[in-house]
């Protein structure tokens, strides 16, 4: 076989089936598994997959930037946000986590119940100016791209919470490899969060699905639900009904 078919294969394989097991892949095409490892290499190179113990996973596209994410699935945002509000219960501490999906969250909200939120994410506090919900914003270093804040100011704050929801934010979700985000600092603050929280709860577009970012955040039993898509297509979320608590479509 050609480089350049081996090559396609192993592209074809990760968009099939999510990832590259290279002993399992040297295996069927009968080669030298340091040949298929030197084309996961290459390929890796080549920002065509990301190289993994064993093997190789797709890599998850580059995040645009806040303002430009706004813009994007926004009904699908909204779905999602709406049945995320409804695991609310008044009364409870929950823990938002930035971005724009879990903004829709926020915005879904009944303004008049009575609970607490705390936020490392300066915008998702100031959704909340006219709510009657308790806000407590953690402070520390602010990370544009996210618009959160890091640190060591951030975790020591963090350390002080005993959420009942976290409602995770991720940039990337595999059936192997869990969940992932593109920055180490934040990928600490994420996994801090979770460990102090009763459940942890992620709200996921559809494009977030079979791939990985650079810093793992947990896996994905270690989920209460995962809330996703109804649109989706049953290819993409059955590895994931296999595997998660509880799956909540949109």
């Amino acid at each position: 076989m050609l480089t350049s078919q081996r090559r396609a294969l192993i592209a074809a394989r990760l968009a099939s089936d999510g990832q590259i097991v290279a002993g399992e892949l040297a295996q069927e095409l009968d080669l030298s598994e340091d040949t298929i490892r030197r084309d996961l290499r290459d390929m890796a190179a080549a920002g065509l997959l990301k190289r993994v113990h064993g093997g190789a996973l797709p890599v998850a596209p580059p995040l645009p930037d806040l303002e430009t994410r706004q813009t994007m699935s926004t009904d699908v945002k909204k779905r999602l946000g709406r049945k995320a509000a409804d695991l609310v219960r008044a009364g409870q501490l929950i823990f938002i986590d930035g971005g724009t999906t879990n903004a829709e969250l926020v915005r879904a909200l009944p303004r008049e119940m009575e609970l607490t939120i705390a936020t490392h994410s300066p915008a998702v506090a100031a959704l909340l100016e006219k709510h009657r919900a308790e806000v407590i914003l953690i402070g520390g270093r602010l990370y544009k791209h996210s618009m959160v804040s890091t640190g060591a100011a951030a975790l020591a704050a963090i350390g002080g919470l005993r959420p009942d929801i976290f409602f995770l934010g991720a940039t990337a979700i595999h059936p192997a490899h869990g969940l992932s985000t593109g920055d180490y600092e934040e990928a600490a603050i994420k996994r801090a969060i979770a460990a102090q929280s009763a459940e942890t709860v992620a709200l996921l577009t559809e494009e977030k699905f079979g791939a990985v970012s650079p810093h793992h955040i947990t896996g994905i039993k270690d989920m209460a639900a995962l809330i996703i898509s109804a649109g989706m297509a049953p290819e993409t979320s059955a590895p994931y009904r296999q595997k998660a608590a509880r799956i909540i479509e949109a």
